[in-house]
């Protein structure tokens, strides 16, 4: 038996990736989130490739409150985005309401100088 909740976030999400799309001048920030994590990363979908990411899997991002975590992860993406020479994005919240943790990353890649 199929998933309600996991359809109908399947079905939002194609109608964003056919309207937002990932250069290298602008590539696409990309939000997951599991129960316990969130990730999120900068891709080119002209070449297919992930120009930078960062999660609070990673030792860096200290464990507390969700918003915190997220925007923590936020600001690490955005300062591996400045290194790899990427000044803005377009967010891509992946099927996901923009709300909490989805909106305390967005929130934290532009305090990290990351244009959205």
């Amino acid at each position: 038996m199929a998933n309600k909740k996991q359809d109908k976030r399947a079905r939002v999400k194609r109608g964003i990736r056919k309207k937002i799309s990932g250069s290298a001048a602008r590539p696409r920030l990309s939000v997951f989130r599991s129960n316990r994590h969130i990730y999120a990363q900068l891709i080119d979908d002209i070449s297919g490739l992930t120009v930078a990411s960062a999660s609070s899997v990673q030792e860096s991002v200290e464990d507390g409150k969700p918003l915190v975590v997220g925007t923590a992860v936020g600001k690490l993406l955005a300062e591996r985005a400045r290194e790899a020479g990427v000044e803005s994005a377009v967010f891509d919240r992946n099927g996901y309401r923009y709300h909490g943790r989805v909106r305390a990353v967005a929130d934290g890649a532009r305090e990290g100088g990351l244009k959205l």
